[in-house]
């Protein structure tokens, strides 16, 4: 299962590259990946169920990459890839040829895919909420694949909203639920489910489940998403996006379905969605919004069906689950062929588009035919096995039958006013003109009709190969069986009764439409902008009130915060006994050291220029740097050294913009210090409660033994917390190209290399460029020249080294993003581009593609991200090295360090000396 995840992911990756020299055909190729899980999907029921792999993720914390495809997780997967893989034949022809969004819109698809089978095979509630959420960023971005279209972009954004909150809703009952049980992963609590205090837990999960599904109240961003290509509405929401939440009920039933805090909200809230979906669907008159509606009270009926908890409703869900997928899916297909060929989707000025297209009238028909449940069609067995598993006589049981009764007629209903509105002669206009259409555009929906023509028969078959699922609820319910006639006359008598009321309310659709019109207050998709308007100007009142653009502001706040903390932690719990022993100094050095510290400190508060400011501000950290030397760590001492010098650079060049003497403070001296007094007091005290609380020996005595390093930097960043590092350095990645495209906001372009219409900088024997004859320093220079190449050599000794001495990839890194940073010192903004000629988004490119690649190794042939084979080699000169695939994480974390760099110089250095240049 996971090579079927890497390989949707390349895919992904590789569809801009695709469509650029294929054009659309390429569509076709890019749909041979879901056709690829689709064939392991069959493979996988051939073999026997249920397929099952894990591998450790955080093994300390219980969590693993934990897949399983059982009865229900192998329908899901059929739906996504088979699905999948029309859709994407069907958009090949579909999609414009020179449409400049094909790259992507390939790429997306197929991340969406990718990621919602990973969220149907998931086995672990947190594995699942990944990609969860990776499907929601999906969906936001194929809605928004217009970015010049309005509701395109409103749609997108309504629909990430509503469906992230949700989300965030759902991660804190998982937790919540993952703690009760002792465990995350998913098959062994539906095996054993933990037992009371489950309401808030389950009530959460049923928050993200509903809202990613569009039941009431959530429903508003389903139709909103009309805005998306029709062929991504026929793939996320018909057969994929839209199931993800019914999926979850499904999945969870079985544990959970026999409690009120379960069924209760389901069935309502399904019952309510249901019918207010069906009778909004009857005043709609864009085609793609009729089946929008009518698919949100489709949804209410499969949430009743998994939120009734018996193993007579969940079989009648399952049917319904490909049954909807297929019939849905053609429908949306069917729309855009008649929005393709006719011209327009408005059904008050479609005529006789049938007489034009018969053949896509006869799908829309078949696949219409098994939405309103008419026999012989899988809708058909679908509906009767969901009117006879509802007939268990309780209140709870008639509200839901009488719920899915009037949903199911008002879905008669607008079957046949989606079928008249598309294909049907009108009085009064003319027969609407409609061109051939390819047959990439007429098979798919074609196929996915006469599909649910052809498994009716089977469903008897179907039905016995669930049973490993359904027969995990406690709950029988009333006895049920799929089947294209199984005998009961009452189900059988009301659907007589759901196709009479559905035609006649048909018939008299103007009057319904205008008793629709005359009923119409208001809808959620008004409430939620309305709200989001409110809350826009909420934060801008909060923000004004907070945000005043003084930094000294905002550090005072903070400290002040942190003093409150300290101070109420005091009051709360007096401490009664301190037994941390206090050292005055274990070295003559140290109290030294802290001397020299505390006069840079003090001189801080002198200083009457920036620039001398971030120089004693610095020297507080060159102080501790020597404080960890004394201590015998020079691996720390090293990477604090090493940062601070870089944070002084970065701190000089930001300055050099600003002027030169300091603004004098707005509060008092005898305010200020007190506050860092009282700071002082609390940070110190915290650190010697802290260690007074310690029952156990200290950890970092083990660490680097532990990891088999000698350098705990190195044991720490690679090892222990190698997960940290990569979730860290891509935050530092992306930290750093926002603060620089801040710099850059108003300027086309990145590049610092010279125009061909500036003139010729000055150069010399030893640099390719030189500053201004007032700017320049001659042995600076020549010591630029001469050390840069031996630093870069130092460098890569301390990335080799790094595991087994002082060193490290980011040690490394650091040290060649000094000696870069002295070349642009010594020649400016053109030696800099002599200097690294490789661009720096390509090098945080890569070394992100290293770190991350080499963890996805581990994991695929180590069984562990992270964990791979190494040696140790002794070589003259150097010593002895460790070598490892860790390694090339390290160096992943090298290549970022210097990517950030060159970033940073090219943003707060070359940009801004241009700047100074043009003013």
């Amino acid at each position: 299962m996971e090579s079927l995840l890497i390989l949707h992911a390349a895919a992904a990756i590789c569809a801009p590259w695709l469509t650029r020299r294929l054009g659309r055909d390429a569509l076709l190729m890019l749909a041979l990946v879901p056709a690829a899980g689709f064939a392991y999907t069959v493979w996988a029921v051939v073999a026997g169920l249920p397929r099952q792999s894990a591998h450790a993720w955080a093994p300390a914390l219980g969590m693993s990459l934990s897949f399983r495809a059982d009865e229900l997780a192998v329908v899901m997967m059929a739906l996504v890839t088979g699905v999948g893989a029309l859709v994407l034949v069907y958009s090949s022809r579909y999609l414009d040829r020179d449409d400049l969004g094909l790259g992507r819109f390939g790429g997306v698809m197929l991340a969406f895919a990718g990621a919602m089978l990973g969220l149907v095979t998931a086995d672990d509630l947190l594995l699942l909420y990944v990609f969860w959420e990776l499907t929601t960023v999906a969906s936001y971005l194929l809605i928004g694949y217009d970015p010049q279209s309005r509701a395109s972009r409103r749609g997108g954004l309504q629909a990430l909203i509503v469906t992230t909150l949700g989300g965030l809703a759902m991660l804190a009952g998982f937790v919540a639920l993952g703690e009760a049980a002792g465990t995350y992963r998913i098959s062994e609590i539906v095996a054993r489910p933990p037992a009371g205090g489950l309401v808030v837990p389950l009530a959460l999960v049923l928050t993200g489940a509903l809202a990613k599904s569009a039941i009431f109240p959530f429903s508003s961003w389903l139709p909103a998403a009309m805005a998306a290509p029709t062929p991504v509405s026929a793939y996320l929401h018909a057969a994929a996006m839209v199931k993800a939440g019914v999926y979850l009920l499904a999945r969870l039933g079985p544990a959970f379905g026999d409690l009120t805090a379960w069924r209760a909200p389901a069935v309502l809230l399904g019952a309510v969605t249901m019918a207010l979906g069906g009778w909004r669907a009857l005043r709609e008159t864009d085609l793609k919004r009729l089946l929008a509606y009518g698919t949100v009270s489709q949804l209410g009926f499969l949430t009743i069906l998994f939120g009734a908890g018996t193993e007579a409703a969940a079989l009648a869900g399952v049917a319904m689950l490909p049954a909807h997928a297929l019939f849905k899916a053609a429908l949306f297909l069917v729309v855009g062929i008649v929005d393709h060929a006719a011209g327009g989707r408005d059904l008050r000025s479609l005529s006789a588009v049938g007489r034009a297209m018969p053949w896509v009238c006869a799908v829309a028909v078949l696949a219409g035919a098994s939405m309103a449940g008419v026999p012989p069609l899988m809708g058909f067995v679908a509906k009767e096995a969901a009117l006879e598993s509802l007939l268990t006589g309780d209140p709870a049981g008639l509200f839901a039958l009488a719920a899915v009764v009037l949903g199911s007629a008002l879905t008669v209903a607008y079957t046949l006013r989606f079928l008249w509105g598309a294909f049907a002669a009108k009085p009064g206009l003319d027969p609407t003109p409609a061109h051939r259409v390819e047959a990439a555009l007429f098979v798919p929906p074609a196929l996915l009709s006469v599909l649910g023509l052809v498994l009716a028969p089977l469903a008897g078959r179907y039905g016995a190969a669930i049973a490993g699922y359904t027969g995990g609820f406690r709950d029988p319910g009333h006895a049920t069986h799929l089947a294209l006639w199984s005998g009961a006359p009452v189900p059988l008598l009301l659907s007589l009764l759901i196709f009479v009321a559905g035609v006649l309310l048909f018939l008299a659709r103007e009057p319904v439409a205008k008793l629709g019109s005359a009923l119409y207050v208001t809808d959620t998709g008004v409430l939620f902008w309305t709200c989001l308007r409110r809350l826009d100007l909420l934060s801008l009142q909060v923000t004004g009130i907070t945000q005043r653009g003084s930094v000294p502001d905002y550090v005072l706040i903070t400290l002040a915060s942190m003093a409150a903390v300290g101070v109420f932690s005091v009051l709360y719990d007096p401490l009664t006994a301190l037994t941390a022993p206090v050292v005055a100094w274990e070295r003559p050095e140290q109290p030294v050291l802290v001397v020299l510290m505390a006069v840079g400190a003090v001189l801080v508060l002198r200083a009457r220029a920036y620039v001398v400011l971030a120089v004693f501000v610095g020297l507080t950290g060159y102080g501790t740097a020597l404080l960890y030397l004394t201590h015998g760590s020079p691996d720390l001492a090293l990477t604090q050294f090493l940062a601070e010098t870089l944070s002084l650079v970065v701190f000089v060049l930001v300055l050099r913009r600003l002027p030169m003497r300091p603004v004098s403070g707005r509060l008092p001296f005898s305010f200020r210090l007190a506050a860092g007094v009282v700071v002082a007091v609390v940070s110190v005290g915290a650190g010697m409660l802290a260690m007074n609380a310690r029952v156990a020996a200290p950890v970092g005595a083990l660490m680097a033994g532990a990891a088999g390093s000698g350098n705990i930097v190195s044991a720490l960043l690679l090892d222990i917390r190698a997960w940290d590092t990569l979730g860290e350095g891509t935050v530092l990645v992306v930290l750093t190209l926002g603060v620089t495209s801040l710099v850059f906001l108003r300027r086309r372009t990145y590049a610092i290399e010279r125009d061909d219409e500036e003139e010729e900088p000055a150069r010399t024997p030893w640099l390719a460029s030189v500053r201004p004859r007032e700017e320049r320093t001659l042995a600076f220079e020549v010591a630029a020249r001469l050390t840069f190449h031996t630093v870069l050599v130092l460098s890569v000794f301390l990335l080799f080294v790094g595991h087994s001495g002082v060193g490290g990839g980011f040690a490394g890194g650091i040290v060649a993003g000094l000696a870069i940073t002295v070349r642009y010192l010594a020649g400016g903004r053109y030696e800099l581009a002599r200097a690294v000629p490789v661009h720096a988004g390509v090098l945080l490119g890569a070394g992100l593609t290293l770190t991350t690649g080499t963890g996805l190794f581990g994991l695929l042939f180590g069984g562990q991200a992270l964990r791979m084979p190494a040696a140790d080699l002794t070589l003259p000169l150097v010593g002895t090295l460790h070598l490892s695939m860790s390694l090339l994480f390290d160096l992943g974390v090298y290549v970022s360090v210097v990517g950030m760099v060159q970033d940073v110089l090219r943003a707060l250095g070359a940009e801004l000396d241009r700047q100074v240049e043009e003013w």
